[in-house]
Protein backbone atom coordinates (compact mmCIF):
# COMPACT_ATOMS: atom_id res chain seq x y z
CA UNK A 1 0.00 0.00 0.00
CA UNK A 2 1.33 3.26 -0.95
CA UNK A 3 1.86 5.88 2.00
CA UNK A 4 1.13 9.62 1.58
CA UNK A 5 4.13 11.55 1.85
CA UNK A 6 5.54 12.45 5.36
CA UNK A 7 5.43 16.17 4.57
CA UNK A 8 3.31 17.08 0.97
CA UNK A 9 4.41 20.60 1.48
CA UNK A 10 7.85 19.56 0.35
CA UNK A 11 6.63 18.41 -2.77
CA UNK A 12 4.50 22.02 -3.44
CA UNK A 13 8.11 23.38 -3.74
CA UNK A 14 8.60 21.70 -6.60
CA UNK A 15 5.44 22.30 -8.02
CA UNK A 16 5.88 25.69 -7.61
CA UNK A 17 9.51 25.23 -9.70
CA UNK A 18 7.57 23.47 -12.48
CA UNK A 19 4.41 25.87 -12.88
CA UNK A 20 7.07 28.75 -12.91
CA UNK A 21 5.61 30.00 -9.61
CA UNK A 22 8.06 32.55 -7.68
CA UNK A 23 9.80 30.83 -4.56
CA UNK A 24 9.86 32.29 -1.31
CA UNK A 25 12.74 31.52 1.05
CA UNK A 26 10.67 28.74 2.95
CA UNK A 27 10.39 26.93 -0.70
CA UNK A 28 14.29 27.12 -0.88
CA UNK A 29 14.46 25.57 2.75
CA UNK A 30 12.26 22.95 1.58
CA UNK A 31 14.33 22.35 -1.61
CA UNK A 32 17.80 22.14 0.51
CA UNK A 33 15.64 19.79 3.00
CA UNK A 34 14.63 17.50 0.68
CA UNK A 35 18.30 17.42 -0.69
CA UNK A 36 19.92 16.39 2.50
CA UNK A 37 17.48 14.17 3.41
CA UNK A 38 17.60 12.27 0.46
CA UNK A 39 21.73 12.19 0.76
CA UNK A 40 21.90 13.73 -2.42
CA UNK A 41 23.65 16.64 -1.40
CA UNK A 42 25.84 17.86 1.44
CA UNK A 43 25.50 21.25 2.69
CA UNK A 44 28.58 22.32 0.65
CA UNK A 45 27.26 21.00 -2.18
CA UNK A 46 24.42 23.26 -1.59
CA UNK A 47 26.46 25.84 -1.03
CA UNK A 48 27.97 25.71 -4.33
CA UNK A 49 24.94 25.31 -6.41
CA UNK A 50 23.67 28.89 -4.54
CA UNK A 51 26.32 30.52 -6.15
CA UNK A 52 26.33 28.87 -9.85
CA UNK A 53 22.90 30.57 -9.77
CA UNK A 54 20.96 29.48 -7.48
CA UNK A 55 18.94 26.17 -5.95
CA UNK A 56 15.63 26.78 -7.81
CA UNK A 57 17.52 27.28 -11.14
CA UNK A 58 19.48 24.33 -10.53
CA UNK A 59 16.12 21.87 -9.16
CA UNK A 60 14.05 23.69 -12.51
CA UNK A 61 17.27 22.70 -14.12
CA UNK A 62 16.43 18.85 -13.26
CA UNK A 63 12.56 18.59 -13.28
CA UNK A 64 12.20 21.23 -16.56
CA UNK A 65 9.30 23.57 -16.69
CA UNK A 66 5.59 21.90 -17.15
CA UNK A 67 4.36 22.77 -20.43
CA UNK A 68 1.40 24.81 -19.62
CA UNK A 69 3.72 27.30 -17.70
CA UNK A 70 5.98 27.27 -20.15
CA UNK A 71 3.13 28.58 -22.65
CA UNK A 72 1.53 31.06 -20.18
CA UNK A 73 4.75 32.84 -20.12
CA UNK A 74 4.36 33.44 -23.74
CA UNK A 75 0.57 34.38 -23.95
CA UNK A 76 0.53 38.17 -24.22
CA UNK A 77 3.52 38.21 -26.49
CA UNK A 78 1.54 35.58 -28.65
CA UNK A 79 -1.45 38.21 -27.97
CA UNK A 80 0.34 41.10 -28.88
CA UNK A 81 1.00 39.81 -32.49
CA UNK A 82 -0.19 37.85 -35.21
CA UNK A 83 2.79 35.49 -35.90
CA UNK A 84 3.67 33.90 -39.28
CA UNK A 85 4.21 30.25 -39.06
CA UNK A 86 7.97 30.42 -38.85
CA UNK A 87 7.51 32.27 -35.32
CA UNK A 88 4.99 30.18 -34.37
CA UNK A 89 7.39 27.10 -35.01
CA UNK A 90 10.21 29.34 -33.32
CA UNK A 91 8.13 29.78 -30.10
CA UNK A 92 7.09 26.30 -30.06
CA UNK A 93 11.05 25.72 -29.93
CA UNK A 94 11.48 28.03 -27.41
CA UNK A 95 8.60 26.21 -25.42
CA UNK A 96 10.16 22.80 -25.84
CA UNK A 97 13.49 24.09 -24.45
CA UNK A 98 11.86 25.39 -21.87
CA UNK A 99 9.84 22.02 -20.92
CA UNK A 100 12.98 19.91 -21.17
CA UNK A 101 15.10 22.07 -19.39
CA UNK A 102 13.45 24.73 -17.77
CA UNK A 103 15.74 27.82 -18.13
CA UNK A 104 16.91 29.46 -21.23
CA UNK A 105 20.06 31.51 -21.56
CA UNK A 106 19.02 34.24 -24.20
CA UNK A 107 22.48 33.83 -26.07
CA UNK A 108 21.18 30.02 -27.25
CA UNK A 109 18.99 31.98 -29.68
CA UNK A 110 21.42 32.93 -31.40
CA UNK A 111 22.79 29.58 -31.92
CA UNK A 112 21.43 25.98 -33.81
CA UNK A 113 18.95 25.16 -33.92
CA UNK A 114 17.62 28.37 -33.67
CA UNK A 115 19.79 29.73 -36.49
CA UNK A 116 18.36 27.16 -39.06
CA UNK A 117 15.59 29.37 -39.03
CA UNK A 118 17.34 32.54 -40.08
CA UNK A 119 21.47 32.91 -39.88
CA UNK A 120 20.59 35.41 -37.62
CA UNK A 121 18.71 33.65 -35.15
CA UNK A 122 16.03 35.68 -33.04
CA UNK A 123 16.89 38.97 -34.51
CA UNK A 124 16.05 37.28 -38.06
CA UNK A 125 12.53 35.73 -36.81
CA UNK A 126 11.29 39.08 -34.86
CA UNK A 127 11.51 42.49 -35.23
CA UNK A 128 13.26 44.27 -32.85
CA UNK A 129 10.05 44.80 -30.07
CA UNK A 130 9.98 41.21 -30.65
CA UNK A 131 13.47 40.04 -29.42
CA UNK A 132 13.17 42.70 -27.01
CA UNK A 133 9.80 41.25 -24.92
CA UNK A 134 10.88 37.56 -25.80
CA UNK A 135 14.34 37.80 -23.84
CA UNK A 136 12.38 39.86 -21.36
CA UNK A 137 10.28 36.84 -20.67
CA UNK A 138 13.40 33.76 -20.86
CA UNK A 139 14.95 36.51 -18.25
CA UNK A 140 11.63 36.32 -15.72
CA UNK A 141 10.73 32.40 -16.24
CA UNK A 142 14.88 32.68 -14.90
CA UNK A 143 13.93 35.01 -12.20
CA UNK A 144 10.91 33.16 -10.87
CA UNK A 145 12.97 30.10 -10.24
CA UNK A 146 15.95 31.78 -8.79
CA UNK A 147 13.61 33.82 -5.65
Amino acid sequence: MNQPPANPARFIAIQKVRRNEPLTAQDLAELERIFIEAAVAAPEDLERVRNDGGLGIFVRSLVGLDREAAKHAFDQFQCERTLSANQIEFLNMVIDYLTERGVMDPRLLYESPFTDFDAMGVEGVFDNAGVVELIGILEEVRRRAAA
